[in-house]
C-alpha cells in the first residue's frame, strides 16, 4: 500500500467499524439491489414511447447512472468490495462494459480512517505484550481500502518504523464479498454474466487472497531488498519480523515525496531522467530476470527521496522508493519467454519475428494471417519506448529528444495505441487476451503515467539491449 509520509491522515473522517460481517454487508446490497429493480422498472416503462435512436441514447445515458450509482453504494462499504472493484476497473477493461469501468475507476484508496482506538486494539490482540516495545503515532500516514499505515518507533533500539495494520474481519470477508459484488452487478444488469467474467472473478480472489497474507508480502519484500541491497538507486524497506505477522507487516520508515509532489517537479530534468529510466528498468529486471512482477500499475507505490545537489563525493543521489509488494505475480516460463520476445521484437522493430513470437495461447494460434499482422503491428507500437531508434524509422521526430532518448510526455502513445487498438479488434472476432498479458500490459500503462508525470526521456539501449 502506498504513502506519503509527508502528508500524514489526520484531515481525514475517522470511524468506528467496518461492516465486515455477512449480514450487515447482504443488507446493504439489497437495499441497492431493491433500488437499481426501481431505477431499471422506471426506466424500461418512461422509455416504451420514445423511437429507436431515442431510446437507444436514453439507455446509454441510464446505464452510466446505474453504474455510478453502484459505484458509489460500493464505496460505503470498504474493506475488500472496494479493492474488488479497484481490481475488476484495473485489469477488466476487457471483460467490462466502459460504463462500469469508469464507474468503478472513481473508487480510490482515499477512504476514512478506522480510529485509533480499533487500530490500538487490533494492535494488541495482534501483538500482544510486545506492542507495550513500540511507541506508535495514533495518526496514519496512509489509508486504503485493506490496511492502514503507521508509523512507529522501537523503544529499546530508536528504529523507525512503519506498521501496515489490516483492518480487521477484511480477509475473512473477501469470498463473501465477492459473491456479494456478483449479485449486485448481477442485478443491476450493466455487465453481461459471461465465463470471461467468472474467470476474472476467480482470478481476483486468488489475488485478494494473497494481497492479505503479509507473510507473503514479507517474504517477497525481502526478496526484492535482497536484489536492489547494492544498487544505490533504490531504496526497499527492511522488514522487521519481530512485529510482523500474517495479519500486521512492520518495515522500516523510509521517507520520501510523492511522484506528483511540486518538490519533485523542481528536480533538474536530467535527474528526473535518471529517476524515470531507474523506474523502467525494474520492470526490464522483473521480466527478463527474476521473473515476478509488481502488477499494481499504480505509481503511488513509489517515492522519490530527493538527494542533495553537491557535486562532491559525498554527493546524495535520488532514490526510487519502492513501498508495496503485495500484488506480486509469478509468471511461467511460457509467458516469460512470449514476453521476452515480444520486447526484443520490438526492440529490433522487427514486424516479422514479432508475429512469430506470438504463440503458446489461443489467443494467438486462433488468429488468421491477417489479424497476426495487424496485431504484430499493434505490438511494435506499444513497444515503441522500448525500441531502436537506429532501427524503427516509425518513431516520430517529436518523441526523441537531441540524444535519441524516448520523450514519453510528448509521445501520445496512449491515444495512438488506443486507436490502433481499436482497429485490430474490430478486424476480427475479439478472443479475451490471457490475464497475465493483462497484467503486464496494465502495468506498462502504469509505467507510461508515471514517466509521463516526471517528463523523464528513457535510453532504449540502455534499458532493453543489457538483456538480449
Amino acid at each position: 500500500m502506498a504513502h506519503d509520509p509527508s502528508k500524514p491522515s489526520n484531515n481525514k473522517q475517522s470511524i468506528d467499524n467496518l461492516k465486515t460481517s455477512g449480514f450487515e454487508r447482504r443488507l446493504s446490497i439489497a437495499k441497492t439491489s431493491l433500488n437499481i429493480g426501481r431505477r431499471w422498472a422506471g426506466n424500461s416503462v418512461s422509455g416504451m414511447f420514445l423511437d429507436k435512436k431515442a431510446r437507444t441514447v436514453r439507455n446509454q445515458a441510464f446505464m452510466e447512472a446505474q453504474a455510478n450509482y453502484v459505484a458509489v453504494e460500493l464505496g460505503k462499504l470498504k474493506g475488500s468490495v472496494v479493492k474488488i472493484g479497484q481490481m475488476l476497473a484495473m485489469y477488466g477493461e476487457h471483460v467490462l462494459p466502459p460504463e462500469i469501468t469508469r464507474a468503478l475507476q472513481t473508487l480510490n484508496d482515499d477512504t476514512a480512517t478506522l480510529t485509533w482506538s480499533k487500530i490500538e486494539q487490533t494492535l494488541q490482540r495482534i501483538l500482544g505484550d510486545k506492542l507495550s516495545e513500540l511507541d506508535v503515532d495514533p495518526v496514519p500516514i496512509g489509508t486504503a481500502s485493506l490496511a492502514q499505515v503507521h508509523r512507529a518507533t522501537v523503544l529499546a533500539t530508536g528504529e523507525q518504523v512503519v506498521l501496515k495494520v489490516q483492518y480487521p474481519g477484511v480477509a475473512d470477508a473477501i469470498d463473501s464479498d465477492l459473491a456479494l459484488f456478483k449479485r449486485l452487478l448481477k442485478v443491476s444488469n450493466i455487465v453481461p454474466q459471461t465465463r470471461s467474467l467468472d474467470t476474472w472473478f476467480e482470478e481476483i480472489r486468488d489475488l485478494l487472497h494473497h494481497e492479505v497474507d503479509y507473510e507473503a508480502e514479507a517474504a517477497t519484500t525481502e526478496r526484492f531488498y535482497e536484489r536492489l541491497l547494492d544498487d544505490p538507486r533504490y531504496v526497499v524497506p527492511k522488514i522487521n519480523r519481530t512485529y510482523s505477522t500474517k495479519r500486521l507487516l512492520c518495515m522500516s520508515y523510509e521517507p520520501g515525496v510523492s511522484v506528483v509532489s511540486e518538490a519533485l517537479r523542481l528536480v533538474p530534468h536530467e535527474r528526473r531522467n535518471a529517476i524515470g529510466q531507474a523506474a523502467i528498468e525494474i520492470m526490464m529486471r522483473e521480466i527478463f530476470v527474476w521473473g515476478e512482477m509488481q502488477t499494481d500499475p499504480n505509481f503511488g507505490n513509489y517515492l522519490v527521496r530527493i538527494g542533495n545537489n553537491d557535486q562532491d563525493d559525498d554527493a546524495e543521489i535520488d532514490k526510487l522508493v519502492l513501498l508495496d509488494f503485495g500484488a506480486i505475480r509469478q509468471f511461467d516460463n511460457t509467458l516469460l519467454t512470449i514476453a521476452r520476445g515480444l520486447l526484443r521484437a520490438g526492440y529490433y522493430h522487427d514486424h516479422q519475428a514479432m508475429a512469430l513470437v506470438m504463440t503458446g495461447y489461443d489467443f494467438f494460434d486462433s488468429m488468421s494471417d491477417k489479424v497476426r499482422t495487424d496485431v504484430a503491428s499493434l505490438f511494435l507500437l506499444a513497444t515503441e519506448p522500448f525500441s531502436n531508434p537506429a532501427t524503427n524509422p516509425d518513431i516520430p521526430v517529436s518523441c526523441l529528444d537531441e540524444q535519441q532518448r524516448y520523450i514519453w510526455a510528448g509521445s501520445k502513445l496512449h491515444s495512438r495505441l488506443s486507436a490502433s487498438a481499436t482497429r485490430a479488434i474490430q478486424s476480427f472476432e475479439f478472443n479475451l487476451p490471457p490475464k497475465e498479458f493483462m497484467f503486464i500490459s496494465r502495468k506498462f500503462i502504469g509505467a507510461y503515467t508515471f514517466l509521463t508525470v516526471i517528463d523523464a526521456h528513457t535510453d532504449s539501449n540502455k534499458l532493453v539491449k543489457l538483456f538480449l
